[in-house]
């Protein structure tokens, strides 16, 4: 049969091996992965997961996976990859690439517990467990490559509900070992479950947008491994029937390469993002830059002293569910340009405790909303690999100091180094796990691909 764009896609879902990894993906990948890990853990702290939990303990008969933070509980394979994916975004603290996506949260927690559901003697190693999840990026990764409108900041729908889903559903298919027929229905099934708007970011409701993005990818795979059938030409342009084009204009689909014949994964060619606080990654620019020109106040002034500001202005890219210039709740918080740039004018830092109800109320952090102005300069994009975040301080004395970012530490240019990417792992693991768990998993995530057993992650 004449190749297609979905029939290469499963192709490369079915074929793929982990020789085809290269060290730098397997090293990259194994980052992601701890990463998530972290913030899932220090996710399990927060009220959306508890809601998400308690709706999924209303329906677990075979309660064979583990939850995020909560040691003995379990819940049915599909209910902990939904409850686990919650719990990776409930603080927006999660990973991001380029065109934007938060790639690990809606594939890790499926794998995790498919792991956990096969039978002994069937379960993946280490090693399948490493393919797997980089079969669920490079499949995210590429299918974001197929509209320029996937590269700037959305405005319509949340991408990890859509490639996300894909992503897990390609992932969990591969863990399960389906047949390259089976890997093009799962593709077919999860195009039909997936998709979220972005009116519900800056609320509770966001973070189930990863919850059900690796829900349903999972979701999708078993449905083809019984049986189940979807359009094979899922992924292919058809003129007068939309199939996965639905969700991007200008939609340009290319066949996947096969494994064997030099294909390179994305992963390669770009790193990650990892942030440093909890927030959406468009605010660590703006934090860096706020950080910036309050260095440069303390040597004028002495110290921070907020009275000898005038006005605070704010250089960013065009995003209207970014700009909320007064929050009222941690999750609107984590998606303003204002408050993220105020809070580290205030404080000197951002971090877990900046979102607390207690310091999004504070009186001199409402005074200091007050004095912003926001301007969009033509050349600041709403695009995460060209944007930038400048701060400047009017100050009464007619005196002007501005800090700028173009890359902060932690975006794909500018990579977390080793030491700091397991000190964010470390704090976050540690608020739900005594320390010699922190350390075990450090070793057997950077271990992984000897592990015998995955399901012991």
């Amino acid at each position: 049969p004449e190749e297609t764009v979905t029939s290469s896609f499963a192709s490369f879902i079915h074929a793929v091996r982990p020789e085809h990894l290269s060290k730098t993906v397997c090293h990259r990948s194994k980052r992601m992965i701890l990463d998530s890990i972290g913030v899932g853990l220090v996710g399990s702290t927060t009220p959306v997961f508890d809601i998400a939990l308690q709706y999924c303990q209303l329906y677990s008969p075979v309660a064979v996976s583990s939850v995020y933070g909560k040691p003995g509980v379990k819940l049915s394979p599909t209910l902990a990859a939904f409850t686990n994916g919650v719990a990776t975004h409930s603080m927006d603290f999660d990973d991001t690439w380029h065109p934007a996506t938060h790639p690990s949260g809606a594939v890790l927690p499926a794998l995790l517990a498919a792991s956990q559901m096969l039978p002994a003697g069937t379960k993946p190693n280490g090693m399948d467990f490493l393919l797997a999840f980089n079969v669920g990026l490079e499949v995210q990764g590429r299918l974001m490559h197929f509209s320029t409108e996937a590269h700037d900041i959305p405005r319509r729908f949340h991408p990890p509900s859509v490639v996300g889903t894909m992503g897990s559903a390609a992932a969990t298919a591969k863990l399960l070992s389906l047949s390259r027929a089976q890997c093009t229905h799962a593709l077919g099934i999860a195009a039909s479950l997936a998709g979220a708007p972005m009116a519900n970011a800056a609320t509770q409701a966001k973070p189930l947008h990863v919850g059900n993005a690796t829900r349903l990818g999972f979701e999708a795979a078993l449905l083809a491994a019984r049986g189940m059938e979807a359009n094979p030409l899922i992924l292919d342009d058809i003129p007068g029937c939309s199939g996965f084009s639905v969700f991007y204009s200008l939609y340009q689909p290319k066949a996947l390469s096969s494994p064997s014949q030099g294909h390179e994964f994305l992963l390669e060619k770009q790193d990650i993002a990892f942030k440093r606080f909890p927030a959406h990654l468009g605010m660590h620019w703006v934090v860096d830059a706020a950080l910036s020109v309050r260095n440069l106040f303390v040597n004028y002034a002495g110290s921070f002293s907020p009275s000898l500001i005038r006005s605070i202005v704010l250089k960013i890219p065009v995003s209207k569910y970014i700009n909320r210039p007064f929050p009222s709740s941690e999750h609107q918080a984590r998606h303003s340009f204002q408050f993220n740039a105020c809070a580290a004018l205030l404080d000197g830092e951002v971090g877990l405790s900046s979102f607390a109800q207690s310091s999004i109320q504070r009186q001199e952090l409402r005074e200091l909303l007050g004095k912003v102005v926001v301007e969009h300069p033509e050349d600041n994009v709403a695009n995460f690999d060209k944007m930038y975040g400048e701060v400047a301080l009017l100050l009464h004395s007619g005196d002007v100091l501005t800090g700028k970012c173009d890359t902060f530490y932690g975006h794909w240019r500018k990579p977390l180094s080793k030491e700091s990417l397991l000190k964010k792992f470390r704090s976050n693991a540690s608020h739900v796990l005594p320390e010699e768990k922190v350390e075990a998993i450090i070793t057997m995530v950077d271990n992984l691909e000897n592990l015998s057993d995955s399901s012991q992650l």
